[in-house]
């Protein structure tokens, strides 16, 4: 195989698929050589072309935007959602249809490849034919999660990036789009790789919920909590209570391999209960997740039953409407704030007062450090109170300049010619009825704070190009980082819009100050390994996350214990499993350290949190070095290695022993 013209890059290529490659060519995916081999033997690519990426002609990306508005639509609040949970780590979001073509995007665009930035736009094709191995083009041929990296890109200008891209399906299994993450960061690929599988599936979930809205749908999972969450299965069945559409995760809880074993037959077939039963039981309980029993092997799942749209209402309890956000379902007899009540006492006021404002249009005020769950909390007591079964719209702030922030909120006058879409009519027109959650609202502009301030007042907006403005029914939430007192005696925020924000102010602690720690990891790790029951953590490994001072307060621990799932060896997961690049194990800030000998003074950060729950262990079992091994699942030799490998000395009955 000749490649021309040869260049460093393309020899690398051509030294893998060969097998004479000094490096490690046995690190490099299989998916990466099929598709290297196909852009050289199909589509006559050379991996040193500096040729910028192809971008259709203006009418035919605007025919691929009509042809997408629904994806489009529904995949924007994930989109936005994933950017947040990733922001600082140098990613962009990029959402692609089923021929590659961008469609949109979320991110910085300032990378410093600058073919990559051309490629960064709308209409840009990202197949493989035209853009070579990457993360969209390459996952739209194999159809699965994947991840490339660097050099594994098939051409030289973008070796720079990493990018991780999962597919999107529709209800009948076609790839409808591909959603990545994309950017020059070189840290904690796999974990992003989860992260962006979990909106994909997320936006798959919206569609099909949308697809079916005029049938019955059953929404169901083996956790109360995770009903209405990505993991969630979901059946619509038609009138009679026949089985219509199921997607991916409703075949894979139930253990089917295809939908057509499914599709025609009654619900009794798959759990104990009727459709008619299950919708009226879910309308007694305010829809809040039923547990029913799986028909084949007896298995318990928690189910919520949604009558077609059109026959909903206010009446029939609180609905969840496929377009609002996501929310969190709480178990039977239980509110979703009282889920967030694990025994931290700051929480506990916050939640108390939370509740006595559920049914009142009051605005509530968050402060808080960066991850402490601002968002989580407001979406809970949205879930909580009488809007339930309306849009949650969250927007941050921050993440936008001044223009597209004003777009972003009060809408853009439709295109000429063009009906107006979600939108165009603005964030604030679609929250009403509901709650808009302003996250970083301290960095709005002045300019817009007196717009919201006039939309807070008059309790109306007027979207441009609108011929009068539109009276809103909206529950306001914000939320800031730090006290925006500050910025009030700056003159960077109004004061008439502060007071106007601050009937209520909850103050949410940073993971490090709250008292239950322990009950929130187990709490976050059952949520997270609810799609693999088998999972276990073991104490040592939650002693370690509790001993952490986690700048990055509950997201950071989240997306942790996401990563560590994902990358896991075994279903028993311990402080091995903790990732070097955090730091876990390392004490909380202020806190005494252990005496470590000189020997270990080298340890990394995973290392240190290893020994650590060594120590911790053989203390435990008073020294017997068979017990550790027994406990720790392990041989005595292996044991012995480990040691000595950490710097752990052996105990003075185990040395007595040896000599």
């Amino acid at each position: 195989m000749q490649l021309q013209p040869i260049g460093s890059h393309a020899r690398y290529i051509q030294s893998v698929l060969r097998g004479t490659s000094r490096e490690d060519s046995a690190s490099t995916p299989d998916y990466v050589k099929r598709s290297w081999l196909r852009c050289l033997t199909q589509y006559k690519l050379d991996p040193q072309s500096q040729r910028e990426p192809y971008v259709l002609p203006r009418e035919e990306r605007l025919a691929r935007k009509e042809q997408n508005l629904e994806l489009v639509s529904f995949a924007d609040a994930e989109m936005a959602h994933l950017y947040h949970q990733l922001a600082g780590s140098g990613y962009s979001i990029i959402l692609t249809d089923r021929d590659g073509v961008l469609l949109d995007y979320y991110g910085d665009l300032s990378f410093r490849n600058a073919a990559f930035r051309t490629g960064l736009v709308l209409g840009a094709v990202w197949s493989e034919e035209y853009g070579g191995t990457n993360g969209m083009g390459t996952c739209l041929f194999e159809r699965a999660p994947l991840i490339i990296h660097r050099d594994q890109h098939f051409f030289s200008r973008n070796i720079g990036l990493t990018c991780c891209a999962a597919p999107i399906f529709d209800y009948r299994g076609e790839l409808v789009a591909v959603l990545d993450a994309s950017g020059e960061s070189d840290r904690a690929q796999q974990h992003t790789l989860v992260l962006v599988n979990m909106s994909a599936q997320m936006i798959e979930n919206r569609l099909f919920l949308n697809r079916f809205k005029d049938t019955f749908v059953v929404r169901f999972h083996s956790r109360p909590e995770l009903v209405a969450t990505w993991g969630e299965g979901i059946l619509a069945l038609d009138a009679e209570g026949t089985i219509a559409a199921l997607d991916r995760n409703a075949l894979f809880q139930l253990g089917f391999k295809s939908a057509a074993e499914l599709i025609g037959a009654p619900l009794e077939r798959v759990f104990n209960i009727s459709l008619s039963a299950l919708v009226g039981r879910s309308q007694k309980k305010s829809f809040h997740a039923l547990p029913i029993y799986e028909t084949r092997h007896g298995g318990r799942f928690f189910a919520i039953a949604q009558a077609p749209q059109s026959k909903r209402t206010p009446q029939a309890g609180r609905v969840r409407t496929p377009i609002a956000e996501e929310r969190p379902v709480s178990g039977v007899g239980r509110s979703v704030l009282d889920e967030l009540d694990l025994g931290d006492p700051a929480m506990g006021r916050n939640i108390q007062a939370a509740k006595r404002l559920e049914s009142r249009d009051i605005p509530i005020l968050m402060s808080g450090e960066s991850g402490t769950g601002k968002e989580y909390f407001a979406r809970a007591l949205h879930s909580s109170g009488e809007r339930a079964d309306k849009p949650f719209i969250a927007v941050n702030c921050s993440s936008l300049p001044e223009m597209p922030m004003q777009c972003e909120l009060f809408g853009r006058p439709a295109a000429a010619g063009a009906p107006a879409t979600e939108a165009d009519r603005g964030r604030i027109v679609q929250a009403n009825g509901g709650t808009l959650f302003l996250d970083d609202i301290g960095d709005l502009p002045l300019e817009l704070q007196a717009q919201l301030l006039h939309v807070i007042e008059e309790r109306e907006v007027t979207p441009p190009g609108a011929d009068a403005p539109i009276k809103l029914d909206v529950r306001l939430i914000t939320a800031a980082r730090g006290g925006l007192q500050e910025k009030v005696r700056r003159g960077e925020f109004r004061e008439d819009l502060f007071y106007r924000l601050q009937s209520l102010v909850l103050a949410l602690p940073p993971l490090r100050e709250r008292r239950d720690k322990g009950a929130l990891v187990r709490h976050i790790f059952a949520q997270e390994a609810a799609a693999t029951p088998a999972v276990s953590l073991s104490e040592e490994l939650v002693e370690a996350l509790c001993a952490y001072s986690w700048p990055g307060n509950i997201r950071q621990l989240r997306n942790v214990l996401r990563g560590m799932i994902a990358m896991r060896a075994s279903d028993r997961l311990d402080v091995t499993n903790l990732p070097s690049d955090y730091g876990i194990g390392l004490p909380v800030a202020g806190a005494e350290p252990r005496e470590t000998p000189p020997e270990a003074q080298s340890l990394n950060p995973l290392e240190k949190a290893e020994r650590s729950a060594l120590l911790r262990e053989i203390d435990l079992q008073h020294g017997n070095i068979s017990r550790v091994a027994q406990k720790l699942g392990i041989g005595r030799n292996t044991l012995y290695r480990k040691m000595r490998r950490l710097g752990v000395a052996f105990p003075a009955r185990q040395s007595a022993r040896r000599q």
